[in-house]
């Protein structure tokens, strides 16, 4: 293996032999000079891997030595070394995007740290992560042959999840297809522990042993204590948001809040017209229907202009149900395009002497749909790896983290930040039979006559089971299990081919069902 080569730049050069052969000795090869007029020389006649630069050199100083190396290659790493400990000095070499510095004197041990951590980090640190992941990997494997609660499921998939987000930074430690191997088994059981248990929850949501369910969230999280408060609070809705996207976008806003994050459990179907109705009206679908029917209307078929015309009429007779009191008018926005975000952005401090400000954000949900029919975002976004870094680029630059940063400055504002449901890639197609009258969706389905393997979904015979809409006595409901989607037998293989690979929502998967609540105040 071809031996990494130091350039070491130091006018004492000979009082420093000693740490030089000591690290020939752990096998680097040191190449030294005197002054920075021969530094520049040797960088252009050489290919180094690393340079030690001491800042007070006669002639040419190291600051300006490190200038022009930094012109010649901005991406070599230097390392500067300085007898002075002035805070001044050390923010010049630091905003001259040294990598890291050293005081004289110096010890070997300091010298062979700084070695390893930038010319050996990324690879020592990728042994220690394959090292850690194997020892959760057995543990998991353990965890899922035995039965567990809904908390312990949670436990499982924050666990994987962070490993999804800790393999992006090491992609050649060759472990990613043993986690997304452990994912599918993960949801193969997530899936039967569900089918097993979800009637129970919905008929003793509150209960100790029953996770914290759709329908509680908004009065848990954003309406409780609110009339006795006086501060805004701002409830976003970030539409098919997953645990790991959020996690990427909580990276961005660290600096700016403290965050407090808690899960619950989406209602089934995990789809919006369903799990966004219940989070905005404190109810389930049935009794959305049976109580407010007049706001139950449309097709279940995410169109924005249908199943989910009436948030905020929801939102508010909730309100109205828990004798909340605000101080003015609720205030609601859906950000269904670039311009409506970038004139919420724009007028966002209009919103300071609002009570309750509702905002509904469609990006990533738009983001999951478009992938499905765009060549070029399946191109961009070919797995989750890189749809993750999907969700980055488009946070970093957008008018949603403008917003927040904005937030940040108004006094006690309180921010609660969630998602009706989360979405999974589906890759592998479920045939199923049905009448021309039944729902189009891919995870979830209703209708008459409708046939699948017991293995690919849950059949609902009788929607008040699963408090759905009855929609007729003949009709029922099968949801999707695992990362299956349905799939008709006319065209099977066209609409097979089509949709395999797209990220869906409406079924039954950690993805879907695990959601994170967000709760940040300013720092």
């Amino acid at each position: 293996m071809k031996l990494k080569k130091i350039l070491w730049v130091d006018d004492e050069i000979e009082l420093l032999r000693s740490h030089i052969i000591f690290l020939s000795e752990k096998g680097y090869e040191v190449d030294t000079v005197t002054n920075g007029e021969d530094a520049i020389s040797a960088v252009k006649e050489n290919d180094f891997d690393l340079i030690f630069l001491d800042e007070n050199m006669a002639g040419m100083g190291g600051l300006e030595t490190l200038a022009i190396v930094k012109d010649l290659h901005p991406n070599l790493p230097v390392v500067m070394i300085t007898k002075s400990e002035e805070e001044t000095l050390m923010e010049d070499a630091i905003g001259s995007k040294i990598d890291d510095y050293l005081t004289k004197p110096i010890n070997p041990s300091q010298v062979l740290l700084v070695c390893k951590k930038l010319l050996e980090g990324k690879k020592i640190s990728g042994q220690h992560v394959a090292k850690d992941y194997l020892q959760d990997f057995t543990e998991i494997s353990r965890s899922l042959l035995h039965e567990m609660d809904y908390s312990e499921w949670t436990d499982i998939y924050l666990k994987l999840v962070n490993w999804d987000v800790e393999l992006d930074t090491h992609p050649d430690i060759g472990l990613r297809q043993t986690l997304n191997d452990q994912k599918k088994e993960a949801n193969k059981e997530f899936s039967k522990f569900v089918e097993r248990n979800y009637r129970k929850w919905i008929t003793s949501m509150g209960n100790a042993d029953t996770p914290v369910l759709t329908p509680e969230i908004t009065g848990k999280y954003v309406l409780k204590d609110i009339s006795a408060n006086e501060s805004p609070v701002f409830y976003f809705v970030i539409d098919c948001l997953r645990l790991d996207q959020w996690l990427i976008m909580e990276k961005h806003l660290n600096d700016y809040f403290k965050i407090e994050k808690d899960y619950y459990y989406s209602i089934l179907p995990t789809a919006t017209p369903y799990a966004r109705n219940s989070l905005f009206s404190g109810l389930f679908p049935s009794d959305i229907e049976k109580n407010y029917s007049k706001y139950w209307q449309g097709e279940d078929n995410d169109d924005e202009k249908s199943m989910n015309r009436f948030e905020k009429e929801l939102l508010q007779l909730l309100i109205d149900r828990k004798r909340v009191k605000l101080r003015n008018e609720l205030k609601y926005l859906k950000i269904i395009d670039p311009e409506v975000g970038r004139n919420f952005e724009q007028n966002i401090l209009s919103f300071q002497n609002t009570h309750l400000t509702a905002v509904v954000v469609n990006f990533l949900d738009m983001i999951a749909h478009g992938r499905s029919d765009s060549d070029i975002l399946k191109e961009i976004a070919p797995d989750e790896p890189a749809y993750r870094s999907l969700t980055n680029s488009w946070f970093m630059h957008s008018s949603l983290f403008s917003t927040f940063k904005t937030l940040a400055k108004i006094p006690n504002v309180k921010i609660v930040i969630t998602t009706d449901h989360g979405s999974i890639r589906c890759l592998r197609g479920a045939k199923v039979l049905g009448d021309k009258e039944a729902s189009t969706n891919l995870r979830f389905k209703y209708g008459r006559n409708l046939k699948i393997e017991e293995k690919y979904a849950v059949y609902v015979k009788n929607p008040i089971d699963y408090k759905l809409p009855s929609r007729g006595i003949t009709i029922n409901y099968i949801i999707s299990k695992e990362d299956f989607y349905f799939v008709y037998p006319t065209d099977y293989h066209k609409f097979l081919t089509h949709y395999k690979d797209t990220f869906q929502h409406g079924g039954i998967s950690m993805e879907e069902m695990i959601i994170p609540v967000i709760t940040m105040e300013p720092k």
